[in-house]
């Protein structure tokens, strides 16, 4: 089902963009990128475009980080048994792989990793894991990307003699648990100015804290900035403030001396040129990922930390066939989902989507979700079967808080988590008609007539004579990209098709050659467009777009890559 997508122009302050022309001299359309994306005068410009490490947060202003620090310093010199506890996903891996790698090479006791498995342990801190602490003598946790909602399981651990550290970044509930200490930036008095680090973060902040108590060199930290960065894109957490700094310089070592196994993944992938953010996300992040969904998201970890090179390639492999099985049941999954929709007449009706299939792999449930909402517009859930209990993953739309919906329906929950566009849940199996009721009923009475439209934002609206090399070098200053600072979005009005040159590629796709009167031409790609050929064809239309390089043959050209087109009504 086609959805028509509603075109948003951001509105800037006219003042402030005036005050950058004067203060930056480039052109008023780079003046007006930086103006909608909150920066005012020359400074927070050139703090923009020049990220610096040095500009980094001091780690001890994180409420709990002296009193964590000073804990393991304690543990390593009592010879203490330590255990990385960390999630299955991208920022759970990467977070205990770069914490795990750290204290290996400043301790030389008896430290080991734990990553539950999906299926048999689920989201969290769990009973499994602590006691396999216990029972292997490990006296001390720390936990990552995980454990701030676990108040029963911290409870236990300490009934077991177990300390527990907590490095999360999810929002916390109003009681927090009986932990050691508590590393997470959004605890209501915590003071540390960046509230959006990802867990991965959060654990690149504790190795800098202890590297400055131990007086190590910082370098020491930062050869792990691949691994934040990776996180940063694959938890789609904002990419400003300090993860613009994290995740510039992260993306920078990445492509200049990046660890064994993002170098080995981007090989696989295919990629023969520099990563950039997206890379992370649609061709590292996913083969992560597939371990934790597939089968046992240890073998991430064991890859991540793997320092011979002749072992890598096969752990790599590993990761890319999970991958590929993952691949084929989301494929078989979503065309199942979308039949059952399709089919039923009620569900047009309704304000969200949950459906439930005791047979669906509990791996791939997210992912799901969020090709429904390519097609249902709507907060959605998918809901599976594990361990007697129905489990699932929620993905929301634009501007919808779908974590306070499922919040309404708690007393009929066994668990939840979760932030504003993306949560999980576990129930009992026989509440799940009661939960899809009251789950309806909250997005009913808060979704508004907006938020069922898709939007697109809109940048900036220009002539095609702007899409110059000079413009597209200035917008490449602009990276890394991604929630807080996306890929710039621009709309050109009142274009036609260039001689008849436009075309339908394989049924589907949109090869378009467009002019504006003024005699400026471009070339661009509309994947998935072929629909609007109509509209180019008997011009004049509005299109909206993303610039970027085409390469083909060793030949290097600017096209724009086509988000969306209108008929142009003036």
């Amino acid at each position: 089902m086609k959805l028509d997508k509603r075109w948003t122009v951001k509105v800037a302050d006219e003042a402030v963009v005036d005050k950058l022309y004067n203060e930056l001299q480039v052109q008023p359309a780079i003046c007006r990128l930086l103006a909608v994306r909150g920066i005012k005068d020359y400074e927070s410009a050139r703090l923009f475009f020049r990220p610096e490490l040095a500009h980094l947060h001091d780690p001890f202003l994180m409420k709990g980080m002296k009193k964590a620090v000073e804990r393991i310093t304690e543990a390593i010199e009592w010879h203490e048994r330590i255990l990385v506890y960390g999630d299955y996903d991208v920022d759970g891996t990467t977070a205990v792989s770069l914490v795990y790698s750290f204290l290996r090479k400043n301790y030389n006791g008896e430290l080991a990793y734990y990553i539950p498995h999906r299926y048999r342990e689920g989201y969290g801190i769990s009973r499994q894991g602590i006691d396999y602490a216990h029972a292997n003598g490990y006296t001390l946790m720390i936990t990552l990307d995980c454990g701030i909602k676990s108040m029963e399981m911290i409870t236990y651990a300490q009934s077991l003699g177990i300390e527990v550290i907590v490095c999360d970044h999810h929002l916390p509930d109003a009681h927090l648990p009986p932990a050691f200490a508590i590393l997470n930036p959004k605890q209501k008095d915590c003071p540390y100015p960046f509230k959006e680090l990802s867990g991965c973060g959060i654990g690149f902040k504790l190795v800098t804290a202890l590297a400055i108590h131990w007086k190590l060199p910082l370098e020491n930290v930062y050869t792990y900035l691949d691994l934040v960065a990776t996180s940063i894109a694959a938890d789609i957490v904002p990419i400003d403030g300090e993860n613009r700094i994290l995740a510039h310089y992260g993306v920078k070592q990445i492509n200049e001396c990046p660890c064994l196994a993002i170098a080995t993944l981007k090989e696989l992938g295919g990629v023969q040129r520099s990563l950039c953010i997206s890379d992370l996300v649609f061709v590292i992040g996913p083969r992560v990922n597939a371990a934790g969904r597939m089968d046992d998201a240890r073998k991430a970890v064991e890859f991540f930390i793997e320092c011979d090179p002749d072992k890598v390639p096969g752990l790599a492999a590993a990761l890319h066939s999970d991958n590929d099985d993952r691949k084929e049941v989301d494929k078989s999954i979503t065309e199942e989902a979308l039949a059952i929709l399709n089919d039923d007449k009620n569900a047009r009706l309704k304000k969200s989507t949950v459906l439930f299939r005791s047979h669906w792999h509990k791996g791939v449930v997210g992912i799901v979700a969020s090709r429904l909402i390519d097609h249902y517009y709507r907060p959605t859930i998918v809901l599976t079967s594990a361990n007697g209990k129905a489990t699932g993953s929620a993905r929301s739309v634009s501007g919808f808080n779908i974590y306070e919906a499922i919040h309404e329906c708690r007393d009929i929950l066994e668990n939840y988590g979760g932030h504003f566009f993306a949560a999980g849940m576990t129930l009992d199996e026989t509440k799940v008609d009661e939960f899809i009721e009251r789950f309806e009923q909250a997005v009913s009475t808060k979704i508004t007539a907006e938020q069922q439209i898709p939007e697109i934002e809109i940048d900036a609206e220009i002539p095609l004579t702007l899409v110059k090399p000079a413009f597209f070098n200035l917008l490449r200053q602009f990276e890394p990209f991604g929630p807080a600072n996306m890929k710039p979005v621009f709309l050109t009005k009142g274009l036609y098709d260039y001689q008849g040159s436009s075309i339908v590629v394989k049924d589907q796709h949109l090869r378009i050659v467009a002019h504006q009167r003024n005699g400026a031409i471009i070339e661009g790609i509309g994947f998935g467009l072929g629909d609007k050929y109509e509209l180019v064809r008997n011009g004049p239309f509005d299109m909206v777009y993303n610039i970027e390089e085409n390469e083909h043959n060793g030949n290097t050209r600017l096209q724009v890559r086509v988000v969306d087109i209108k008929k142009s009504v003036s």
